[in-house]
């Protein structure tokens, strides 16, 4: 699903610990990642360039190039961007990486938990993915 997304971190290029950035490139009908919610870490998004859908509990949501959104940690309002338009969109996102993050998607058998500086994914029924 991720086919056609395209994440460059710029926060570890500075060396950077307490929280993440990425400028992200959606090509026509790429997706951000598999909608989802985080349990401790905020997220931010900023559309730099063309219109993203974003899909979370409220629905559909149009963003413009200037827009941006907000996730509180915690909420369980499960969300994801969408590029329904004929042309590449761009965007900004900012996390912080709190340990003890836990992220549930609501549509697929998955649950991932940051740990010791990096994720693991879980079923549902918490067996680990290999």
């Amino acid at each position: 699903m991720m086919n056609g997304r395209v994440k460059r971190s710029l926060g570890d290029l500075f060396g950077l610990t307490n929280f993440g950035v990425n400028i992200t490139v959606l090509a026509p009908g790429a997706v951000s990642a598999l909608r989802h919610a985080h349990s401790k870490q905020d997220e931010f998004v900023y559309v730099v360039s063309g219109t993203l859908a974003l899909y979370s509990d409220a629905g559909r949501t149009e963003l413009h190039a200037g827009m941006c959104a907000g996730f509180k940690a915690g909420t369980g309002d499960a969300h994801h961007l969408v590029n329904e338009t004929p042309v590449d969109a761009v965007y900004l996102e900012a996390g912080d990486r709190t340990p003890g993050d836990e992220v549930t998607y609501p549509d697929d058998d998955l649950v991932a938990r940051f740990a010791d500086g990096s994720w693991r994914l879980f079923h549902k029924d918490g067996r680990p993915y290999p």
